[in-house]
């Protein structure tokens, strides 16, 4: 297995509007914490503001995903990424504004474009050949792991060097120009549009609910990521070492991310992809938790990053396992739902970590959230072991009927 079929002219035209559209949403949180943080109460505002953005994201993905057609995906993407780009103009425009209009802005760039990323995905599985689509997972993974690598750097570089509202003016830049990507792809990506989507006359929402371990899994794997971003200053301090360390070490985690998502598409791998899963996600939370007890920021960086290579693995299978039980024409809304899923474990782990940090150490915190990740990354490997045992059950219930028929058809011919 290599890259070769992922090399092509479309697949780079697809790469330069992927950054477009998802620049602006790892730039997003910091973005708007530096853009209010010299007003009254600023990190405060900040926070609200980002998490308003965070709650349009994951109401948005799953309404607007079930709602996509791939007949007319280009129409309504380029409606849901020109008002995302209205969103991010907004506040770059009217920084002062009232914190209700700040919000309001916030919650639209959050909300209107957040189909794009499992409509994107889609569309880059049906770019290249069946063969290649865990390499071009691959490529997406690697992409991401880089667009969240710059992004922080970028946004601090030009709130504090030119002025607070320019990453955000940037941002609805970016992703103005991902609109414009779009009419250099293919309109969409060849299912039927029908709202029966796994071809038994089941609805979309069935079809997509049937699907909640992987969901769930998705989740758990960022919860880990949370736990990284939100608690690794705590826990820096907690250890005597300086907080200016955190950005330079989740850039390391990025990188091993991007590590990771190349090697997993360098060759097959053995075993089930829920058992890959399985045990991807309990390497990295191995790594979280020796991040959390080594005292030294070597030891620190070395977790992270192998951290970081193992979760986009995990990811990775679970974007492929929503391949296997999922049909083409559920796809894209899948992939919103598992993005939507994402944000929620992410929001929880945040939730949880500042309930915890309240009350214990930082390294302490980190443990917990390892422990409820190990909670939903099991649920999920059941449910999917579940679901498979109950396929292979009715799989044999058809063949033996199947049989039966013959049988009965056979006799039948013999008595004449």
């Amino acid at each position: 297995m290599t890259y070769r079929d992922v090399v092509s002219r479309q697949v780079l035209t697809w790469a330069c509007t992927a950054v477009g559209a998802r620049m602006p949403v790892a730039m997003a949180p910091l973005a708007l914490v530096f853009l209010v943080r010299e007003r009254p109460g600023g990190y405060s505002l900040g926070a609200v503001i980002a998490a308003a953005y965070v709650l349009g994201e994951i109401v948005g993905a799953p309404v607007l995903g079930m709602r996509l057609r791939p007949e007319r995906a280009r129409g309504q993407l380029a409606v849901g990424l020109g008002l995302g780009a209205t969103g991010f103009l907004g506040l770059g425009l009217f920084p002062g504004a009232h914190p209700v209009v700040l919000a309001g802005f916030a919650c639209l760039a959050g909300a209107a474009p957040s189909a794009a990323t499992g409509a994107l995905r889609t569309l880059l599985s049906f770019l290249v050949p069946e063969r290649s689509v865990a390499q071009a997972l691959s490529v997406e993974s690697i992409l991401t792991a880089g667009v969240w690598a710059l992004s922080p750097a970028a946004v601090a570089g030009l709130a504090l060097g030119v002025a607070p509202r320019v990453p955000l003016l940037l941002a609805a830049g970016l992703m103005a120009s991902s609109v414009g990507g779009l009419w250099l792809l293919p309109a969409g990506w060849g299912a039927d549009g029908t709202d029966a989507a796994d071809g038994t006359g089941a609805p979309l929402f069935r079809v997509l609910v049937g699907a909640w371990p992987v969901y769930v899994t998705g989740a758990a794997s960022m919860t880990l990521l949370g736990l990284s971003e939100l608690v690794l200053p705590a826990l820096l301090e907690q250890r005597g070492i300086g907080v200016g360390w955190s950005g330079p070490l989740l850039a390391g985690m990025a990188v091993g991310g991007g590590l990771g998502a190349f090697l997993y598409g360098l060759r097959g791998w053995p075993g089930l992809l829920r058992t890959r899963s399985l045990v991807l996600m309990a390497g990295t939370s191995a790594c979280v938790v020796l991040a959390a007890l080594i005292p030294s920021t070597p030891g620190i960086a070395v977790a992270l990053v192998l951290g970081g290579t193992l979760q986009s693995g995990a990811m990775i299978t679970r974007n492929l396992s929503l391949r296997e039980v999922l049909p083409p024409g559920a796809l894209a809304a899948g992939y919103s739902v598992m993005y939507a899923a994402a944000g929620a474990g992410y929001a929880a782990t945040g939730s949880l970590a500042g309930a915890l940090l309240k009350v214990t150490v930082p390294s302490t915190a980190i443990l917990a959230g390892v422990g409820l990740t190990g909670l939903l990354t099991v649920t999920g490997w059941w449910g999917e072991a579940r679901r498979a045992g109950r396929a292979q059950r009715a799989a044999r219930g058809v063949d033996v009927a199947v049989v039966r028929s013959a049988e009965s058809g056979a006799s039948k011919r013999s008595w004449r």
